[in-house]
């Protein structure tokens, strides 16, 4: 469904990403694992076209994106749940909704997606009405799924959705993302929290030092012994 190949990104002079290689698969969870400044974040906002590879190729069904803008990206049907959420904090909830469908069929299906948000969220319809830059972080973790399903996705890219989230929170959001990957959405997902998001994906690639050094399925992982010293601390 999407291929990565070969990508190589620089923030101005300083190289970040080295012939980044990997593939996701229609309706399968991917988790991108690895340390603070492996690469991981950068890698999801060259996707979204946010940043653009020096060298490379992005294809997402067949489709090239690395030199897409990003409202494109969206229309072909990925969208980016960043890090730290960013909501418009001093928009409603139901505003911040409406911005994740400004585009094709997501603004001709917005109040049917809309309903489906709250269905998924009944909180985010109590605080409709509700300035975003006041929910607890939950809510806005909440919100911010929210946001990125109303563009009706057929991939959503999470980076770090657990961050700064209590551990109840954290089971919430992990079984959420299993719910909106059994109802046929890929999932690209990156994560710090190794152990859970091992044993939920279907396979997974490891970056190190902005480089590829090791996929294979979750359960593969899990049993290396370098990804069990380094990020299992076993």
């Amino acid at each position: 469904m999407l291929r990565v190949n070969g990508i190589n990104v620089f923030y101005g002079d300083l190289q970040v990403l080295w012939d980044v290689t990997f593939e996701v698969k229609e309706k399968e969870i991917l988790v991108l694992v690895g340390a603070n400044g492996a690469g991981k974040s950068t890698t999801l906002k060259t996707i979204s076209s946010l940043l653009t590879p020096a060298s490379g190729t992005i294809e997402f069904n067949g489709i090239r994106l690395d030199h897409l803008p990003p409202n494109k990206i969206i229309e072909q049907g990925i969208v980016h749940v960043p890090e730290g959420r960013r909501l418009f904090p001093e928009m409603s909830v139901e505003e911040n909704l409406i911005m994740g469908s400004l585009y094709g069929e997501a603004k001709s299906k917005r109040s049917e997606t809309i309903e489906y948000a709250y269905t998924l969220f009944p909180r985010l319809k109590e605080r409709r009405k509700q300035m975003a830059g006041t929910l607890s972080g939950g809510e806005q973790q909440m919100l911010a799924v929210g946001r990125g399903l109303m563009s009706r996705p057929k991939l959503m890219m999470f980076d770090e959705p657990s961050l700064g989230l209590s551990p109840i929170l954290v089971q919430d959001i992990f079984n959420l993302i299993k719910k909106i990957n059994q109802e046929g959405v890929t999932i690209l997902l990156v994560e710090q929290n190794v152990t859970q998001t091992l044993a939920m994906c279907d396979r997974a690639y490891v970056l190190e030092n902005g480089r590829n050094v090791l996929e294979g399925t979750g359960k593969e992982l899990m049993a290396n012994d370098h990804v069990r010293e380094v990020y299992l601390g076993i």
